[in-house]
């Protein structure tokens, strides 16, 4: 399969663009483990809010304007990831772009292979999930779930390249799942 008839069949599955953060750098054909629990993406468990959200038809795509609320910094549309096979195709991306060669620019690193602890402004490739990722091919950014606070509270961080045009950060957008949830207008 081509580079561009693999973009384009990835687009038609996820309805994303062709980001590094996702999108084509991700093979649609690649294989899933079967063995993954259906609640588990990369070996972590997804927030049961996520899943009831999933599960209801509520986890979807809202206005540009209420994501923009939610994170301002961002200048880029998003978006969302609304269901587990398009998270764990997407979240697939962050092993190729935590290594060697792109980690460092989109600072994304594996912490088994990190020196010290990896703190924000970089991301743990380990720990994350992709929740959304970029609509616009080259513009490279996303939404993750950021589970170095803990496997059953993870924090929603987001990638930052206009704050500090000359550095690519990751920040935090909510300090737990259902916070950004609320902040997007989908639970109470």
């Amino acid at each position: 399969m081509s580079f561009a008839s693999r973009a384009t069949a990835v687009k038609a599955m996820d309805n994303i663009g062709g980001c590094r953060q996702g999108g084509p750098v991700t093979s649609p054909d690649a294989p899933v483990d079967p063995a993954e629990p259906a609640d588990t993406v990369r070996g972590l468990r997804l927030p049961q809010l996520l899943l009831d959200l999933i599960a209801d038809g509520r986890w979807r795509q809202p206005a540009d304007d209420v994501l923009a609320a939610a994170v301002p910094w961002f200048e880029d549309p998003l978006d969302l990831l609304t269901d587990v096979a398009a998270i764990r195709r997407q979240s697939r991306s962050l092993d190729d772009l935590g290594g060697a060669d792109l980690g460092p620019l989109f600072r994304q690193t594996p912490g088994s292979t990190a020196a010290a602890a990896v703190e924000l402004p970089w991301l743990d490739t380990e720990q994350a999930v992709l929740l959304a990722v970029c609509r616009h091919a080259g513009d490279d950014v996303a939404i993750a779930l950021d589970y170095r606070t803990g496997p059953d509270g993870p924090r929603v961080v987001g990638s930052d390249i206009w704050t500090d045009p000359r550095a690519y950060t990751w920040r935090v957008a909510a300090p737990s799942f259902p916070a950004f949830a609320s902040a997007l207008g989908l639970v109470p």
